[in-house]
Parts: structure tokens; sequence; C-alpha cells
């Protein structure tokens, strides 16, 4: 029996090791399957996810916004706890004894709490999991400033393109800032520093997978809506300029579908439907683009190019959107739709603290003064 405990303890260690490894300190390769991590993420998510869809709009946010740090945290503890098992194992199967004493033992080495005595195999066995207690501790602290400090990174282009997009991000609200041969000419460096966004942020959900739960300060802010709308514009200036015309849309168009295509396989997603566009909506972002056009394509080519490239990239934003309670964005922005017209989005993102996350909406505030009076 003490033979098969040492065995199952060897298992469970290296089982644990090798998640540990493979999830913190192996960057991540699109077909690497680590099981615990992502079975455990899965559990936790899908009752997470239903028990927020009851809530309002701000709260149920706030509630998804807590998952990602809690799930880096419950994975530490499995492993954790998975590592402790396993030495108690070995313990136990080298001296006996009972087990609930060999666990509390494994427990006190692998926080440095307790002192050694017993047998050499006993010595050996406590300086491994001193050692690897140590490393963990290292490795975390390591860690956690890079998956924040991405997260950071992340979130600064999903602000900055408030400003310029709305807040939802909409890519209607890009193109009337194009509205003239200038701007669209100019509109080529924003292509640029968003394919270099979009290679940063596919690099870090690819090695931190993590990152996709964690969400905005912003309650219509996420990441993907961000990443949707960059190729969104991407597709559509590809589709409406002769091939050649625009390589930096091209290139951004290359490395949005291709981040959206690995994310999509990253987190297993089932594609959707690519039905965001209406010939409407496509005519008028047309006839607002059309006069800054270099070497245009006709409206019907160029609708079918566009049909094509968001047949590409579409399916992929609609799975992860359903998977991770994100919005993707709409083609033009709320007013436009229900007016028939586009406006520039203002300087200010929506109210001052209005969406942000957790603070108090604007009736309740009122209602408050209304009370103190």
């Amino acid at each position: 029996m003490r033979a098969v405990a040492a065995v199952a303890g060897v298992i469970l260690i290296s089982l644990m090791l090798a998640e540990f490894f493979v999830t913190f300190m192996l960057p991540r390769r699109v077909r690497r399957d680590p099981r615990i991590a992502r079975g455990l993420n899965r559990a936790l998510w899908v009752p997470w996810r239903a028990f927020a869809r009851r809530l309002s709009a701000s709260a149920a946010d706030t509630a998804l916004g807590f998952f990602g740090p809690l799930a880096l945290v419950s994975q530490l503890l499995i492993w954790t706890v998975g590592l402790i098992i396993g030495f108690a194992l070995l313990e136990w199967a080298a001296v006996g004894g009972g087990f609930g004493h060999g666990l509390l033992f494994s427990s006190g080495l692998f926080l440095n709490a307790e002192a050694v005595s017993g047998s050499t195999i006993v010595h050996v066995v406590a300086l491994v999991e001193a050692a690897i207690a140590i490393g963990v501790l290292f490795i975390v602290i390591g860690y956690l400033p890079a998956v924040y400090g991405a997260f950071s990174r992340r979130e600064i282009a999903v602000s900055q393109l408030a400003t310029r997009a709305g807040s939802p991000p909409a890519a209607g609200a890009i193109l009337l800032r194009t509205t003239d041969r200038e701007r669209w000419l100019a509109l080529e460096q924003d292509l640029r520093d968003w394919e270099a966004w979009v290679a940063e942020l596919m690099e870090t959900h690819l090695s931190y997978p993590i990152l996709g739960f964690y969400r905005s300060q912003h309650v219509n802010q996420n990441w993907l809506a961000a990443l949707t709308a960059m190729v969104d514009v991407a597709a559509f200036v590809t589709s409406v300029e002769s091939d050649g015309e625009v390589e930096a849309a091209e290139l951004t168009f290359a490395i949005g579908q291709h981040a959206l295509a690995d994310l999509a396989h990253q987190y297993r997603v089932q594609p959707g439907p690519a039905d965001r566009l209406t010939d409407d909506a496509f005519d008028q972002l047309y006839g607002l683009v059309k006069d800054a056009l270099g070497q245009p394509v006709g409206r019907d080519e160029a609708r079918e190019r566009l049909t094509e490239l968001r047949r590409a990239y579409e399916p992929k934003a609609r799975g992860l959107s359903q998977l991770l309670a994100l919005d993707l964005p709409a083609w033009l922005p709320p007013d436009a739709e229900g007016e028939g017209l586009l406006r520039l989005p203002g300087l200010r993102v929506g109210r001052p603290r209005g969406d942000l996350v957790g603070a108090r909406s604007a009736g309740r505030r009122s209602r408050e003064r209304g009370t103190s009076s």
C-alpha cells in the first residue's frame, strides 16, 4: 500500500509541476493544452457567467470582472494543494504513521514552517519540497507583473480608441474622420499602430489566456470590441480601394484575422454568424468615403469583397463574444443607425464616471441628492 502511495505521489507531483511549468513558464502555443487550468476555468466560468446574466449591465460587468483574478488564484491554490498532497503521500510512504499527520507535515514544509527530523529519505523529500515551494513562489512573483503589465498596455489602446471611435467603438465613427483625401491618407498611420497593438495582444493572450477574462474599467468598452472595430476598418478600407493601394490596411487586416483565428482556437469557441453589417449600413459608409478614395472599386464589387473578408474573421469574433460575454461593436454608432446619419464621437467618452465600473449611476446620485435635501 505504501508503495502504491509513493507511485501516486510521484505522479501527482509530476502532473502539478508539468501543468505549472506549461501555464506559467512556457510561452503558450495554440495547440498546447493545459488540461487542469483549462478545465478549472471552464468549470468556474459557465456558472459564473450564467449568474452574471441575471444582473443589470453594470452589476454583471462588475461580477464578471472578478472572475479573471479569482480564476488565477484558484489555479495557484489547486497546484499548491496538489503538490502538498503529493509530497504527503511520499512522506507517508517513507515513514508510515497517519496520513493526516503526514499531510500537516507536508503543508508545513511547503510553507517553510516545519522543522525536519527523521530518516535520510525524509530529509531528501523535505529538501525537494522546500526547494519546489521556493521556486513556485518566485515564479509567481515574476508572473503577476507580466500579466498585469500586458493588461495595462492592452487597456491603454482600448481607451485611446474610445475618443476616435466612440464608446462602444464603431468603424463608422473612425471612417467619418476620413471624408477627405488628406485624412484618408492619415488613416494609414493609425492602421500601422493598430497592427502593432494587435500583434502584441495576440502574443500576450496566447501566452496568458487568463487575460481574456480580465475586463476593462468601463462597461461599454472591452478588448474584443476594440480589436473587432480595428479589423472592421482595415477590412472596409481594403475592400473599397484597388489592390496594392492600401498596404497598411491589408497588413492590419491580416494580423487581425490571424489574431481572431488563433484566439478562437485557443479558447475553443464555436464560430457564430457574420451578420453585423446590413446593406443600408454599407451604402452609408461607402457614400461617406467615396470622395476620399484614390482608386476606388465599384460599390457592388466593394460590397462583395467586404463580405468575403468579413467571413474570415467575424464568425471567430462572434464565438469569442459568446464565450467571454463581451459585446461586439456595431459598424455604425447606435444614433446613426436610428437617425440615418453619422456624427463624430465627442472627446468626452460618456458622462464623467457614467460608465465606469462601480460608479453610481446619474439617476441614483440625483435620487440621493433629492433625499438629502
